[in-house]
């Protein structure tokens, strides 16, 4: 790989990785001003261009020498999203900001896609103070790979356990604190489970959320974890204070596959079980709406989400207090798991000061507070530890809204889901594995022996 030019490597990654899947990114919306000579045009992706419209449409009155074309870039998960993004920088039509979240930040650094942001936060330090003092460490290590920074942030959620009241009410339960335990957890899926044809409990296969939340408090992980050396620099600068960055790095490392591990399997085995003893139901691949029908007819108790499930269920029709979310039981551990989003820089587009001026608009707290992520209701929870408040969670009636971000404040071992650069096949591995395992095709060891083998090459060939 060394040998091929970044035009070659990026070809080479889109063919490997999105074949003929996709050759363009849907259409966008254009924000342009009044021509002039030194008229810059920027191309912007997001999930959802309605929610960023203002934040653009501000940019632009600010900057009447830029134009903006908001391209819109979804799919069931990041994984496919990144496939998209490489495949239409192969084509020569790449994005000038990128929004990506934790399952692809080593993607886009590890291939040198993304511009590192250390030189230019360095020289606009003062700028940032604010913007990381608002913001947990725990989010900007994730931010780091190697030990540049690559990503700001605004958004991230923790996998933490949503319930549904009305059945909890209907089995006679408590609702549980946030130091209830796995055995707390099965009880309370035994009891939800057949009231009018319900389950006490739902996953859906991915990469985020699925059954690795178990795997956390499990004590464990798919992927060895490393903290890579370095990144003094930024924690001296902009955390210096802050007991919470203490022990802080210069990004994580997952330098081995440890899928078939014996917590692993005994994690695996404990989701297979419930599904077999009819408390959950078949699990399918999917994001994170995919079981908000189920949830909101009263079909299930408890699955994993984190703060954009208390929007997603308000704006569903779900009557507020109706559903609260807590803490994932403990086990061996309590240690969360999370994923952070945010934008980066394309290296090499031409642009880059000018989205370097974007992005310091983007992270401002006024900025921030207006997005549509957040508005009417939180669609997604602000990285901003100051936009976590009682009048924007109100309204969904989640009365444990604090627990979002003391997920990361109060628990200070969770961590990021592991994001190697070659994140999209890995995905694909872990998510078939556990496709075979869950349907019975294969017992949870064979499932985990054959998906640990699948990733040693897979390491073996990025290495």
């Amino acid at each position: 790989m060394a040998s091929l030019s970044r035009r070659e490597m990026l070809q080479a990654s889109a063919a490997g990785l999105a074949g003929a899947a996709a050759t363009a990114l849907p259409g966008g919306v254009s924000l342009a001003s009044a021509p002039s000579q030194d008229q810059i045009s920027m191309r912007y992706q997001t999930f959802n261009v309605d929610a960023v419209q203002d934040m653009l449409n501000s940019y632009v009155e600010m900057n009447p020498h830029v134009s903006i074309e908001a391209i819109s870039v979804t799919g069931v998960d990041h994984a496919e999203v990144a496939t998209k993004i490489l495949a239409t920088l192969a084509a020569g039509n790449p994005v000038d900001v990128g929004f990506a979240c934790t399952e692809t930040t080593h993607l886009y650094a590890g291939q040198g896609i993304a511009q590192p942001l250390t030189a230019r936060l360095m020289d606009d330090a003062e700028e940032f103070l604010e913007y990381y003092a608002d913001t947990s460490p725990a989010l900007s290590e994730a931010m780091l790979y190697e030990g540049d920074v690559f990503q700001l942030m605004d958004t991230f959620n923790a996998a933490n356990m949503f319930y549904n009241k009305n059945l909890l009410e209907a089995a006679g339960l408590e609702e549980p604190g946030k130091d209830w335990t796995k055995d707390d957890f099965y009880g309370m899926a035994q009891a939800m489970t057949g009231i009018d044809g319900s389950f006490g409990y739902g996953w859906t296969n991915r990469f985020w959320g699925s059954w690795m939340p178990w795997i956390f408090v499990n004590d464990t992980n798919v992927l060895v974890e490393e903290r890579a050396p370095g990144g003094e620099w930024f924690w001296d600068t902009f955390y210096a204070d802050d007991e919470r960055a203490e022990g802080r790095s210069g990004g994580w490392r997952w330098p081995a596959p440890q899928a078939n591990n014996p917590r692993m399997v005994e994690a695996l085995e404990f989701v297979v079980a419930m599904i077999q003893e009819g408390l959950a139901p078949a699990v399918e691949l999917g994001g994170g709406r995919t079981l908000q029908g189920f949830f909101t007819s009263n079909k299930l108790g408890m699955t994993p989400a984190g703060g954009f499930w208390a929007g997603g269920l308000y704006n569903a029709g779900m009557e507020p207090g109706t559903f609260e979310a807590q803490f994932w039981p403990a086990w061996r551990t309590q240690r969360h798991q999370l994923g952070i989003c945010g934008p980066w820089i394309l290296d090499g587009g031409g642009n880059e000061d000018q989205c370097w001026d974007f992005l310091k608009h983007y992270k401002k707290a006024e900025v921030q507070d207006n997005l549509g992520y957040f508005n009417p209701v939180p669609a997604t929870t602000p990285s901003r530890r100051s936009l976590n408040t009682e009048e924007r969670w109100g309204p969904t009636g989640v009365k444990n809204w604090r627990i979002f971000y003391e997920t990361i404040d109060e628990r200070p071992d969770t961590g990021p889901i592991a994001q190697p650069a070659f994140v999209v096949e890995l995905t694909n591995i872990f998510t078939r594995y556990t496709s075979l395992a869950t349907n019975g095709e294969q017992t949870p060891q064979e499932a985990l022996d054959n998906m640990q083998a699948e990733m040693e090459d897979l390491y073996a060939r990025n290495a």
